[in-house]
């Protein structure tokens, strides 16, 4: 019966599918689920994220962390919310491990805490839980997130996903607009902003990084000169830190590119996320969890993603939580993202199974803090 459960919760889930920072109804659900049995709740006013607390026999927390929000993207030719990135499974999977702590009658030694947050794909929900002292007493910390066939084999898992880190550059060109037959009164952003496009090809990081223009936006009309171009960059490395030495050096190309075309170009960096932190406790723990609920064969190394993730905010802010996101390996196809992505969903009592080993691990664990 509970798989059945297990798998009507994520049909349910699925079906809700809403967008960054307007998961009402997914709240309200899972809200209801874990106040009918027993668990303390935490609401915020301005967003949709809580969490949910199981006393134990101190007050220092063991918490897991799930994502709600779904992607807006399109669909079979329409813009809608859509569940592409697997939040409704990570939902799913924390809420029944939630629900089997208290089935169980374990006695925790740990308070338990299961956080669920908003607005992950824009980067902000992290925040506004950290905001909101989801990490209070907090020793230890983790998180699961399905990964690509490509990435992690069906039926595996990996104790880590070391996401890189991320931000985008957003600059306007302004020059002075004219029309196009009198070209000698104008100074042509477009014009600029190429120079510019090829100036920050002079970026350049002895360490495994991504700077790459992905928008260059400008005029309406084919017989004037505009005053503005709109240019953005995606820019992704391995380490937090390689950002900073990325945007340090493209801030100085644009400031001379400036000067050399007597143009204004502003700029904004934007959508940060930083990179993940490996730590090693956290990590061998997640090993013995998946080892325990499945099988040592079942533990493949860290996986290694290019994409980012909000997870690791948590310790951005809170430096040296042990913490660690579990990629689970469900056949997932053709990828993450993707309108039409399908995930083999026995892999929920997997990843349920996972997440249960991992507290149980957790909870033994004597963890320094405050």
């Amino acid at each position: 019966m509970q798989h059945e459960d297990i798998l009507r919760t994520y049909e349910d889930l699925h079906k809700l599918a809403e967008p960054s920072g307007k998961e009402q109804n997914t709240s309200a659900y899972l809200r209801g689920r874990l106040e009918a049995a027993g668990f303390a709740l935490r609401t915020f006013p301005d967003h949709h994220g809580f969490y949910a607390e199981l006393s134990g026999e101190t007050n220092a927390v063991i918490a897991l962390r799930a994502d709600m929000d779904a992607l807006l993207q399109e669909v079979d030719g329409e813009v809608r919310p859509n569940h592409a990135c697997g939040h409704d499974a990570h939902s799913t999977m924390v809420l029944h491990t939630a629900l089997r702590a208290v089935e169980s009658g374990h006695s925790y030694h740990h308070t338990l805490r299961f956080i669920f947050q908003p607005a992950e794909e824009i980067a902000a929900g992290a925040l506004q839980m950290l905001k909101g002292g989801a990490l209070d007493d907090v020793r230890f910390l983790g998180g699961i997130h399905l990964r690509p066939a490509k990435e992690v084999p069906n039926k595996k898992a990996a104790p880590v996903i070391l996401h890189g880190s991320i931000v985008t550059l957003k600059a306007v060109v302004r020059g002075v607009p004219a029309h196009a037959a009198r070209p000698e009164f104008a100074n042509n952003p477009i014009e600029a902003g190429t120079r510019l496009l090829e100036a920050l090809k002079q970026v350049h990081i002895e360490r495994p990084y991504s700077f790459k223009v992905t928008e260059f936006h400008a005029g309406e009309a084919s017989n004037a000169i505009p005053e503005k171009a709109r240019l953005t960059f995606d820019a992704r490395a391995a380490e937090t830190g390689t950002l900073d030495d990325i945007m340090k050096q493209a801030e100085t190309l644009m400031r001379q590119v400036a000067l050399d075309t007597k143009t204004d170009i502003e700029w904004e960096w934007v959508e940060f996320s930083p990179a993940a932190v490996k730590h090693e406790q956290a990590v061998a723990l997640a090993e013995k969890a998946i080892g325990v609920a499945v099988s040592d064969d079942a533990v493949v190394p860290p996986c290694v993603s290019p994409g980012a993730e909000d997870f690791h905010f948590y310790t951005h802010h809170q430096k040296g939580l042990p913490a660690t996101m579990i990629g689970l390996g469900c056949g997932l196809e053709p990828g993450l993202h993707h309108p039409k992505m399908t995930f083999d969903t026995s892999a929920l009592f997997t990843g349920v199974d996972i997440l249960e080993a991992l507290l149980l691990e957790a909870d033994h664990v004597t963890w320094e803090g405050k």
